[in-house]
């Protein structure tokens, strides 16, 4: 520990952080990791809305990333996303180059991880801060309750903790912020994959208007998971654990085993090769923000279009073949197969099926693999983009692409952009997803984006709700934008069916 260790008074108490390199010297940025914003949600707490955390006395060190919701060690995963052990795990991190300047009044950024509503973790080394600390925005990653966790239905507690998890955090930073540099005014959520679906669910959601004031979405997986659908699924995880589906009964089975069932109990076995595909498809995401009638009272999109969230300025985009890689494996054994008969056991027949194999014919050329994939990424992510910024109308909103191929791996795949978008190209992890050598200026243009939007509101290009279909393309190493009049016309017969 340094004798000019930063420390912070929040509402809770001091914490003590730790300066990545010298006070005062062009770069330099402090962090504080693992300060709790809700007590652990253990014990009688293990199912309740988050509670604040109790005051201490001592300076807390907050120098080491705090316990995770995820457990145990998920093996290879894209993005780097250690788990770390311990009850506490409702904690954020804050990566700030002004540390307690009250006066400083930076922008914020706060990060919400993805991993599918069950999975990630905030202590990623590609979530740090110090980028966008370089460019004066402080940085913040959250925790929250994942998985049955955080989002199953249990009769007897509260609803959507995982969200409610959310919003704690983001009161956190909007009654402790200002204590790092931050102003509680400029606050940007932005999140990727689940996580750019929690950004879209928080936007839409009239309980959240309050806590931040602009969004950017990354490959945005939305939950609005139906309320039938969540009681069923607790059903049978209560069945599989063989307790009664109440508080008391979820409450008897360790966590561990719950985790251990909640996969079994969301899906439906089946000898079909492409059944899980079709799952995905057609029941979305197992677990995940409910729409239960109270904290969200109606799905994302029609809450969009109903015009909430629409004075906050949204960026979202996604990458071009985000599940391409999953078909990648079953390209010998499709490759005898037409595209459009795969299509049809999806159930996509008709003239939507013959219109999007027609706007797609680059990616048929490349086989029926590449064209299931593509379906996948563009039925979950890319549709996505296209339906939330025409149900925002003329609210403001941008629209890009990321299309950059990834030398190891063969497609602008699902997480290949974060480490563009955070520019931490020499992170842990970034070269076995990315390769060798990532294009600088790249990320120099992604990240920059960023920044210019949660300091100013604007990144850069033309928006769509002023211009529909105008989508910023992210593709390489061109001095130049690369506009694109309609970025997304590829997936147009999937929102409009024809």
């Amino acid at each position: 520990m340094t004798p000019d260790a930063p420390i912070v008074s929040i509402s809770s108490g001091r914490v003590r952080g730790a300066w990545r390199g010298t006070p005062g010297a062009p770069g330099a940025s402090a962090a504080f990791l693992g300060i709790p914003f809700a007590q652990a949600p253990v014990g009688e707490l293990r199912f309740a809305a988050p509670v604040a955390p109790e005051p201490w006395d001592d300076v807390h060190d907050a120098l080491a990333y705090g316990a995770t919701a995820q457990r145990g060690d998920t093996g290879d995963t894209l993005i780097p996303e250690p788990s770390v052990p311990g009850d506490a795990t409702l904690n954020v991190n804050v990566f700030t180059p002004a540390p307690g300047g009250s006066d400083a009044a930076l922008p914020v950024l706060v990060w919400i991880h993805g991993g599918g509503f069950t999975a990630g973790s905030p202590a990623s080394p590609w979530y740090d801060g110090r980028a966008f600390n370089r460019d004066g925005v402080v940085t913040v990653s959250i925790s929250y309750r994942l998985g049955f966790d955080g989002f199953g239905h249990i009769a007897g507690a509260p609803s959507n903790r995982g969200v409610r998890d959310w919003l704690a955090a983001l009161e956190w930073v909007q009654e402790n912020i200002a204590a790092f540099g931050g102003d509680p005014g400029r606050v940007t959520i932005a999140g990727q994959s689940a996580g750019g679906g929690a950004v879209l669910t928080l936007l839409g959601m009239p309980a959240a208007q309050h806590l931040f004031h602009a969004a950017w979405a990354l490959s945005a997986a939305i939950g609005d998971v139906p309320r039938e659908r969540a009681r069923t699924s607790s059903a049978k995880l209560a069945a599989l654990a063989g307790v009664a589906p109440s508080r008391a009964g979820f409450a008897s089975v360790p966590e561990g085993r719950l985790l251990e069932l909640q996969e079994a109990a969301a899906s439906a076995p089946s000898k079909h090769p492409l059944a899980a595909v079709h799952a995905i498809l057609e029941d979305g995401l197992p677990w995940g923000p409910t729409i239960d009638g109270d904290l969200l009272p109606q799905p994302t999109l029609d809450a969009l279009r109903a015009g909430v969230g629409a004075g906050k300025p949204l960026v979202l985009g996604a990458t071009d073949d985000e599940f391409t890689m999953t078909t990648d494996a079953a390209k010998n054994a499709l490759r005898l197969i037409p595209a459009a008969v795969a299509l049809g056991r999806l159930r996509f027949d008709g003239d939507a099926r013959t219109a999007y194999l027609e706007a797609n014919a680059a990616q048929r050329r490349k086989g029926t693999a590449a064209v299931l994939g593509r379906y996948v990424t563009d039925r979950v992510f890319r549709s996505t983009v296209v339906r939330v910024a025409e149900a925002r109308g003329d609210a403001p909103t941008w629209v890009y692409r990321f299309a950059w191929v990834s030398p190891a791996r063969g497609w602008s795949l699902h997480c290949l952009d974060v480490p563009f978008w955070f520019d931490c190209l020499d992170a842990a992890g970034v070269r076995e997803l990315a390769g060798e050598a990532p294009p600088r200026r790249l990320a120099a243009a992604v990240h920059g984006a960023a920044a210019a939007f949660v300091r100013d509101g604007d990144p850069g290009w033309r928006p769509w709700s002023t211009a529909p279909g105008t989508t910023r393309v992210f593709g390489g190493e061109a001095s130049r934008p690369d506009i694109s009049s309609d970025g997304y016309a590829e997936v147009r017969a999937l929102v409009t069916g024809a």
